[in-house]
């Protein structure tokens, strides 16, 4: 009987990120900062492969479609291009992209010739809906490692620096 080979497994290659680049002389705040950065670079990696290759759909055009999705009765390009900090130019691009597939279309708005409402249509509508719950269940994988009680106290402590962020902004 011949023995098994014996194939090295590789470990995955480490892809560089912003958190690399400090090293234990740097400040904590800063090292936190760019672990806070770091992560949400890693999740929003998996989130947009997960749009691509499940639905072959992009993350901007998702989160317009997200923004639609909570306001039913349409918005303006102006509203949608704040809502989603971006150019009027590129959400022009992604509307006329979701709107060739189908999946938004824009209405006039009665009394105002040059602006139009973009809004989910019934096929964007369901398609949205379906990738949602996938996005639902990618954010709760990537989380699961935590347990509840950890989640509600990282929740809780973001929370609190979110709110000493925006004092901070009301000083400028």
């Amino acid at each position: 009987m011949r023995p098994l080979a014996v194939t090295a497994v590789r470990p995955a290659p480490v892809i560089p990120d912003p958190e690399s680049r400090v090293s234990d002389d740097h400040h904590e705040s800063l090292r936190l900062w760019l672990r806070l950065l770091t992560c949400t670079l890693m999740i929003e990696r998996r989130v947009r492969a997960g749009l691509r290759e499940r639905f072959a759909m992009t993350l901007p055009r998702f989160d317009l479609m997200a923004q639609l999705e909570r306001h039913p009765q349409g918005l303006k390009m102006g509203e949608l291009s704040r809502r989603l900090m971006v150019t009027g130019g590129n959400v022009t691009g992604l509307t006329n992209q979701l709107v060739d597939e189908g999946l938004v279309e824009r209405q006039p708005i009665a009394g105002d010739r040059r602006a139009h409402a973009v809004r989910l249509t019934a096929k964007g509508k369901r398609a949205f809906d379906a990738m949602a719950v996938e996005h639902e269940r990618w954010v709760i994988a990537m989380l699961a490692g935590f347990s509840a009680s950890d989640r509600a106290r990282l929740f809780a402590l973001l929370g609190d620096l979110k709110r000493n962020l925006r004092l901070l902004e009301g000083e400028r």
